[in-house]
């Protein structure tokens, strides 16, 4: 198999005018829950129970974004977790492409993992500084089983391209690279599978400002000529608001509100929302 047959078998299909079809939606969340038991404050009394997640609901059409914003604690990190079945819920469903992803066998689980990837926040302990950026990149192809060894290389230069880096780079080493290029690596990483979803929990946050609008205009413009839909976490209102179709506000573990970006931050109706929307820097 050529690498133009790779990219083929694993590319995302889009219906007529090169939009994807919003019904059924890409990923579906109902009833999401999660507890977790905590150590017992007295020998004989109950074990106290944080309630992480509380019945929460969404829909993420194919080639939208979703944003999640909320204060450190209120259950967003968790939330990723549970979307990319890296935890277990206490009640509720996650479905992606109608797959329920916590009731499939974990060779499923597995085949299935190749439509949905993760940017983690940290560009400089999410990759391994042993590894040159071509093993990096080619990871999850390794990992699932998707293509021999020599086409793993090709399709790892090609997602480098994808990302604005060079050829030459799959040959360097994490250290070699500055954080944004090293957030760029992550993002090519989560790209050679060919997902329908990338899951990406506070993935500029560690950048310097103006290599925030870098990433962020890098993500844009993947989704555009991808087909991407983006689940992204987020404390910054500013970053969801440049990226993301809708906006999830969450305060202790639920939803409290919900919307476009634009109407949400200009109109916040609970009181936690005007909150956060009020805790944005602004110039004098």
């Amino acid at each position: 198999m050529s690498t133009t047959d790779f990219i083929a078998a694993y590319a995302c299909p889009a219906s007529a005018g090169g939009q994807f079809d919003a019904d059924p939606p890409l990923l579906r969340v109902r009833g999401l829950e999660r507890s977790y038991p905590l150590p017992r404050t007295r020998l004989l009394g109950p074990r106290p129970v944080l309630h992480a997640l509380r019945g929460v609901d969404f829909d993420l059409a194919a080639g939208r974004s979703l944003g999640v914003v909320g204060e450190s604690g209120s259950g967003k990190s968790t939330l990723a977790r549970l979307v990319m079945a890296l935890d277990t819920p206490s009640r509720g469903t996650v479905e992606l492409l109608g797959r329920d992803l916590h009731r499939l066998p974990a060779p499923a689980l597995r085949a299935a993992r190749r439509d949905f990837q993760m940017v983690f926040q940290d560009p400089y302990g999410s990759l391994d500084p042993r590894h040159t950026v071509e093993r990096i990149v080619a990871e999850p192809l390794q990992a699932l089983g998707l293509a021999p060894r020599a086409e793993q290389r090709e399709c790892a230069a090609e997602a480098l391209a994808q990302v604005g880096l060079r050829a030459g780079d799959a040959h360097k080493y994490p250290h070699e690279f500055s954080g944004g290029q090293r957030q760029r690596i992550a993002i090519a990483r989560a790209l050679i599978t060919r997902p329908r979803l990338i899951v990406a929990d506070e993935p500029v946050s560690a950048l310097d400002v103006s290599v925030q609008a870098q990433v962020l205009n890098l993500m844009q413009d993947l989704q555009e000529r991808l087909g991407l839909s983006y689940l992204l976490i987020s404390h910054d209102l500013a970053v969801v608001g440049h990226l993301c179709d809708e906006v999830l506000v969450m305060h202790q573990g639920t939803v409290v509100e919900r919307g476009a970006p634009q109407a949400l931050f200009s109109h916040p109706e609970h009181p936690y929302t005007r909150a956060l929307v009020a805790a944005v820097p602004r110039l004098l």
